[in-house]
Formats: C-alpha cells, sequence, structure tokens
C-alpha cells in the first residue's frame, strides 16, 4: 500500500518511542482480517470510509486476531461490527457493549432497536453477544478478565460530555476489569490540539490526546504505544458546529461544504493501551 502525506499504510505506521510488545500478525491472522473487511456484508458506504477509518491498519494495531476476545464499546450503528463480527464468527468472541437495555432515553432505545434489528438481519451476526454500557461506575461490559481486546471508536467525547473527568475515569475503569492481565485497550478519537486547551472545547467532539491518557493511566493502563495512521494534518479542529461539521455529518450543509469535504474526516488519536500481567 503506497504511503501518503495525510493517510498512512500499514507499512508506514508512525509509533511513539513507547515500549513495544512482542505482538507480530500472522500472515494467516492478516489474510483473516482482509477477507472480513472485503466481506459482502459491508454496505459500500461504510467500505467507502476505510480511506479515513483504516480497518486493517487500525485492528492490526490492536492485536486483534480471529480468535480474539473482543469487546467493542458503543458500536453505534454497526462500522466496525461489519468487520468484526465475521472476523470472530468462528474462532473468536464478539461483544458489542452498546446502549443499556434499560436506558432512559429515546435516542438510546432506538439506537440499540436499529443495532439489534442489524444483527437480526443476517447469521454473519448470530454469535454477537449484545451487551451494554454507560460511563457510571462498576458498569460490566463483559465478564470480568475475559477480553483480550477492548476497542472503542470515536466515543470519548461523549462520555466526557456527561461527567467530565469523571465519567471518562468510570468507562476506563470498566474496561480495565474486562481485559484479562495483558490484555489491549485500543482507542481511536477526534484529537484536540495541545494548543487550544484553553478554549472551550469540551463540547467540541474533540478530545485533548494528554487528557485521554492521564485518565486512562489513572485507571491502571499503561500507554504503550501511539499511531498516526488516523492522522489528519488538514483538520484545525476549530470549526463551527465542532467536529461535526466535517463529513460524514456536514453540520453546517452548504456553508463551507467544499472546505469542510477538502478537509475530510477528523484527526484522530490512535493509542494503544496495555493492562499490565499480574505480578
Amino acid at each position: 500500500m503506497k504511503a501518503t502525506p495525510l493517510f498512512l499504510g500499514i507499512s508506514t505506521l508512525v509509533f511513539s518511542s513507547l515500549s513495544m510488545s512482542a505482538f507480530a500478525a500472522t500472515a494467516d491472522d492478516t489474510a483473516a482480517l482482509k477477507a472480513a473487511i472485503d466481506h459482502p456484508i459491508r454496505s459500500s458506504a461504510n467500505k467507502a470510509r476505510d480511506e479515513y477509518r483504516h480497518p486493517l491498519e487500525t485492528l492490526s494495531f490492536f492485536e486483534v486476531t480471529p480468535k480474539s476476545t473482543v469487546v467493542e464499546v458503543s458500536p453505534g450503528g454497526g462500522w466496525y461490527s461489519e468487520i468484526l463480527a465475521p472476523l470472530l464468527q468462528q474462532q473468536g468472541q464478539y461483544y458489542a457493549a452498546h446502549q443499556p437495555a434499560d436506558a432512559k432515553s429515546e435516542y438510546a432505545q432506538k439506537s440499540l432497536a436499529a443495532y439489534k434489528a442489524k444483527l437480526a438481519a443476517d447469521p454473519v451476526y448470530s454469535k454477537v453477544t449484545v451487551t451494554g454500557f454507560t460511563p457510571v461506575a462498576g458498569y460490566k461490559i463483559a465478564p470480568d478478565g475475559s477480553a483480550d481486546v477492548v476497542v472503542t471508536f470515536r466515543n470519548l467525547h461523549n462520555w466526557y460530555m456527561q461527567k467530565g473527568d469523571e465519567s471518562l475515569l468510570n468507562a476506563y475503569k470498566s474496561f480495565y476489569a474486562a481485559l484479562k492481565p495483558g490484555g489491549v485497550l485500543g482507542v481511536v478519537e477526534h484529537r484536540l490540539p495541545e494548543n487550544k486547551l484553553s478554549t472551550k472545547w469540551q463540547d467540541s467532539g474533540y478530545m485533548p490526546q494528554s487528557l485521554a491518557v492521564k485518565l486512562a493511566e489513572e485507571a491502571g493502563f499503561v500507554l504503550e504505544a501511539t499511531s498516526e495512521v488516523n492522522a489528519n494534518p488538514r483538520d484545525t479542529a476549530d470549526h463551527k458546529n465542532g467536529v461535526w461539521a466535517l463529513p460524514p455529518t456536514l453540520a453546517n450543509k452548504e456553508t463551507d461544504k467544499a472546505k469542510y469535504l477538502a478537509i475530510g474526516e477528523s484527526d484522530r488519536m490512535t493509542l494503544k493501551f496495555r493492562k499490565p500481567k499480574a505480578q
């Protein structure tokens, strides 16, 4: 895959100088992941976003294999479910921690119902286990110590907008409990430039990477590596209506639409944390 200045291929992931694990995907693992990304269950609209979301590089970086037990937290409409369900159907296990079954809001109930309807529509989803998640203390997303990998994509800001540090710390603690010792937490999130920390960024949809890391470490995680595979240097993170000004939402409608389309999707941090092994 040829790298560009904006979006980097799998052979050109940019890592921090942090210590790295000995994990290396086998050729069979990579082939299975590519097959899942090419699976016919995926919608054409979702496939079109691969150029911004880089599922092969991202899931490889997070050490997801066909034999993994994976928890995806807040899968939304199931963009990654269309990849993870076929990937894990035969040898792995996939927990989708969606809205809680007892969620009070109409939006949450409709979102959960739509997701369950998606799963019911095709047997490729037959082994998906739907659990719930909300960022309150002690919430269980999967059995304790069961997951090899917990992943979440562009959700930190949603939890942070509830009760700030408290909500995000609660989320991280739930992820920590679900992971096996030595397991991986993979986070992709809209990234706020550190020089904008003094602005009113909390409702922008962006998160400062320093805060995302700090709270994860408070929950017990170790930041093992970072990748720039989902970076977009064209995104200045200072748009009217925040991150939602960019595609695919285009919250400002026709106003400056060409500018936002030229920027593309948001600049994103991609972080790999490790739950320490028991001493």
